[in-house]
């Protein structure tokens, strides 16, 4: 059976559960995971075995596999080498909330460059706070700033919410410990710390271009403040109960630190006890866990802090990422069982028989994906799926880390009512469907396809093999 029509069949099955039957997108992914495998012939899994050059022995085992088995190892997997990354990377966000870490970034961030450079401020603080908190998350914390500042000044609302989204939305998807960059990086096996210090560079110049638009949007349709969202009530701490800025930030820069000497003590020769000790420190799961345990000392030792304050902070936070790894693992199988179809190997034919870049061939696929069911997230790890079977510098010519990039910025195009962070933005900020849609979609349009050509431009320029 051709891999293609197999890949539609999943891709169709994913779309239509989670738009038209309303269907959870774990539930959606693990349905569609279960109806490839039945339809997959042994033949196809055999062969896309023995394309991975492995041996015919387990090229057999494999396409005898039962379909219970092969999902729960294909989870398993998924879940080892992302579950405590997820998990620590949602007790770090969850703790800058509770402890006022992330407040004090954003207050620090705009008495340091000033009130008439607050758009900037804003653009940055998503920057960095997207990085371990949620974009949804961030957003809710961050307008009430903005709509504190644009009641005061009497002007530029719609810049400051745009430029709340600005960085936000990028990180997101650019730079782990979030899911979907997270996911992309380890399937496609590129180095986690390459993966963050890229995915920041990328995000801050696709943001860059974000910011342009909103300026112009702002000066465009100048927007007010709405009446009822004017009157909601802001709530801010006192200064005293805000931890310094420097332990606020140790959470989010520290795990990419140690990530980084990781990294460096494999290439660098050093002796062996500080190469020993760089490579412990810099492996992902201790790094994010150092993270976790110092925000956790924030969340404690704040004012007024009690035992339960800190459970509660550690609850929600594994709550929300119980969730998100319950997805991504189901993503993991969905993409492990596409890729026993031989899809990868049949795509790469195609691109070389139609001369079709895989770049601009990633970049539409995971757009397409996106505009269809809505979440960033799916449709990344839906495209990783899809891409990964000839994920490797030999077979693209440069670092896998620029088709992890590039799937990134393809799940900011296509930004609509199907997204549920569509909806945070039009009713948080009070604009209505129509002044959502021409603003912030088309400036989330624009930096996927800016950070697209910045992505095109560093892979011919800077393969990195």
């Amino acid at each position: 059976m051709d891999p293609l029509f197999l890949l539609s069949i999943g891709v169709v099955v994913v779309i239509g559960a989670i738009v038209w039957l309303r269907l959870h997108p774990f539930v959606a992914l693990l349905s569609a995971a279960i109806v490839v495998s039945v339809l997959t012939p042994k033949q196809n899994i055999e062969q896309s075995v023995l394309a991975q050059k492995r041996p015919a022995a387990e090229a057999t085992a494999r396409a005898q596999e039962s379909l219970g088995a092969k999902l729960a190892n294909k989870f398993g997997n998924t879940c080892t080498s992302l579950g405590v990354l997820i998990a620590m990377a949602s007790i770090v966000g969850g703790c800058l909330l509770q402890s006022g870490g992330a407040d004090r970034i954003v207050r620090s961030t705009l008495r340091l460059f000033g009130e008439k450079r607050s758009p900037l401020v804003f653009g940055t603080s998503g920057l960095v706070l997207g990085v371990p908190v949620f974009f949804d998350t961030v957003f809710l914390l961050l307008i009430p700033l903005a709509r504190a500042m644009a009641t005061r000044t009497r002007r530029n609302y719609l810049l400051y919410v745009m430029a709340i989204a600005v960085g936000a939305t990028m990180t997101h998807s650019l730079v782990p410990p979030t899911p979907g960059p997270l996911f992309a990086a380890t399937a496609l096996k590129v180095d986690l710390g390459l993966m963050m210090v890229g995915g920041f560079i990328l995000s801050t110049l696709a943001a860059s271009a974000g910011l342009a638009y909103a300026w112009w949007a702002n000066r465009r349709w100048p927007t007010e403040v709405p009446g009822t969202v004017a009157n909601a009530p802001i709530l801010e701490r006192p200064e005293s109960e805000l931890p310094p800025l420097w332990l606020a930030l140790t959470p989010i820069v520290l795990p990419v630190l140690l990530i980084s000497a990781g990294t460096i003590a494999s290439v660098v020769k050093f002796s062996p006890e500080i190469a020993r000790v760089l490579s412990t420190l810099g492996h992902p799961n201790i790094a994010l866990g150092i993270a976790a345990a110092i925000a956790l000392a924030t969340v404690a030792t704040r004012p007024g802090a009690d035992k339960q304050s800190t459970r509660t902070a550690v609850q929600s936070a594994l709550a929300d990422a119980g969730m998100i790894i319950l997805i991504t693992a189901a993503g993991g199988v969905f993409g492990g069982v596409l890729q026993e179809t031989g899809v990868g190997e049949r795509i790469q034919g195609l691109a070389r028989e139609y001369r079709i870049a895989v770049l601009p061939l990633a970049f539409f696929v995971t757009a397409l994906i996106r505009g269809a069911q809505g979440s960033a997230t799916v449709a990344m790890v839906t495209s990783v799926g899809i891409l990964s079977g000839f994920a490797s510098a030999e077979t693209l010519g440069f670092n896998p880390l620029y088709l992890a990039l590039t799937i990134g910025c393809g799940s900011k195009p296509l930004l609509w009512m199907n997204d549920s962070g569509f909806w945070v933005m039009c009713k948080m900020s009070g604009m209505t469907e129509r002044e959502t849609l021409r603003s912030v979609s088309v400036m989330f349009t624009i930096m996927g396809v800016v950070g697209f050509v910045f992505v095109l431009i560093a892979a011919k320029l800077f393969p990195l093999i």
